[in-house]
């Protein structure tokens, strides 16, 4: 049996992609990450003063076991 491929990109602004889903009926399309992902990025910003986008924050997070796969 084939996995689907899950595409993690994530916008910046995720409240606009949320809206522009809503109005494109496309919602089940589109990939909120995890509350932990937003606290977890702006620690990283807040100690070391360098902003990481989402996805890259995710996949961080993702291969040190921090996510579960849902």
């Amino acid at each position: 049996m084939k996995r689907k491929s899950v595409k993690l990109y994530t916008p910046e602004n995720i409240l606009e992609a949320f809206y522009h889903a809503i109005q494109t009926n496309t919602l089940h399309k589109l990939h909120i990450p995890h509350s932990s992902v937003f606290y977890v990025r702006a620690a990283i910003e807040a100690k070391h003063g360098k902003r990481f986008s989402l996805s890259h924050v995710e996949r961080a997070m993702k291969a040190e076991g921090m996510l579960n796969d849902v």
